[in-house]
């Protein structure tokens, strides 16, 4: 029987253009900070701000992370390991921005610890708990 909803099964377009962007990204020679600027040029106000503020605090805060693309998104390597990323909202149709952390992270804390963080506007104290977020994720 065909499916008469108006549902597509399996990825979104989204999610698929996000793969897409991972499969360049693999292959480019080049990725860097310039790279993760771009995709920060690219989106929409408030993420375009905050994605750069955070970008500015990640930075700042673990100096050795590279910044890279992941999925076209900005995101921040130990090595090859990825370790954290901002989502825009706009990425997914999302209705707040993501800071999220991979398990490379070092957030360990007990059995159980958020590894992703809602993002709806981004000021002093927040930037702050990014900073000590960041600092421990790579201690």
């Amino acid at each position: 029987m065909p499916n008469t909803n108006n549902k597509a099964k399996g990825l979104s377009k989204e999610e698929i253009a996000a793969m897409k962007e991972r499969i360049q990204e693999r292959n480019a020679k080049a990725n860097g900070d310039e790279a993760v600027l771009a995709a920060i040029a690219k989106m929409n106000e408030p993420d375009r701000s905050m994605a750069k503020r955070a970008h500015t605090v990640i930075m700042t805060s673990a100096p050795g992370l590279s910044p890279k693309t992941w999925y076209g998104m900005p995101a921040y390597a130990k090595g090859d390991k990825i370790i954290c990323f901002f989502q825009n909202a706009g990425k997914f149709k999302a209705r707040y921005s993501t800071l999220g952390f991979s398990d490379k992270a070092n957030l360990d804390e007990g059995k159980m610890w958020p590894t992703a963080f809602a993002l709806k506007e981004m000021t002093a104290a927040e930037e702050k708990k990014i900073a000590a977020l960041v600092k421990k994720a790579v201690s």
